[in-house]
């Protein structure tokens, strides 16, 4: 296979995954983004993160809504857990590496906020902590998983939403969480702002 091919193929393979997750998971994404509407209508903020790839995708987020996602608008109460270096190697260092998000989640974390997790199904024991301690905390879990859901999906509460990206390809994954963090934020625009 040529280099062009395996170009093509590429973008083939992420068309199909994106069809396959807007064709499963349109009424998810809608009933994320108006979770999120609601605790942001109710002064209540949204702490997010992830490992790795996923950390970015958290820090999209976060920048997105505090700053602006396609037009000027009022700053969002956003916090990405990961971004901060001597917090996470200081917990790290102290503790251990599963604590870095749930310990940050015990001290900023409130009772109507949510916590909005990455994670391409891989092993995340920090965002299986986080969500625990989430859960212990009265925060309600967005978690954007993909594969068989990891170790991640049999923590969720019924009352938590899991968007699964339908695929086993890391970098299928992640791209789609690209594309549902995009909608989220547009709609979340869309239903603040019109």
């Amino acid at each position: 296979m040529n280099l062009q091919d395996r170009i093509i193929n590429h973008f083939s393979d992420s068309i199909q995954t994106q069809q396959e997750a807007m064709s499963s998971l349109c009424e998810l994404i809608e009933y994320a983004s108006q979770q999120l509407v609601s605790a942001l209508l109710n002064d209540k903020k949204i702490l997010t993160c992830g490992n790795g790839r996923s950390a970015t995708t958290a820090q999209l987020f976060s920048s997105a809504l505090l700053n602006q996602f396609e037009r000027d608008r009022p700053s969002l109460p956003v916090i990405s857990l990961n971004t901060d270096a001597a917090v996470i190697t200081a917990i790290a260092n102290d503790y251990h590496f599963d604590d870095v998000y749930s310990k940050q989640l015990r001290a900023l974390g409130q009772s109507g906020d949510i916590l909005l997790t990455f994670t391409d199904g891989n092993h995340s024991s920090n965002i299986a902590k986080a969500i625990s301690t989430a859960h212990d905390k009265e925060l309600l879990v967005i978690a954007l998983t993909g594969n068989n859901g990891g170790m991640i999906a049999p923590l969720l509460h019924e009352t938590d939403i899991e968007i699964r990206v339908p695929s086993s390809s890391n970098a299928r994954i992640q791209e789609v969480h690209v594309l549902i963090t995009h909608c989220l934020c547009d709609l979340i625009d869309h239903q603040l702002f019109g």
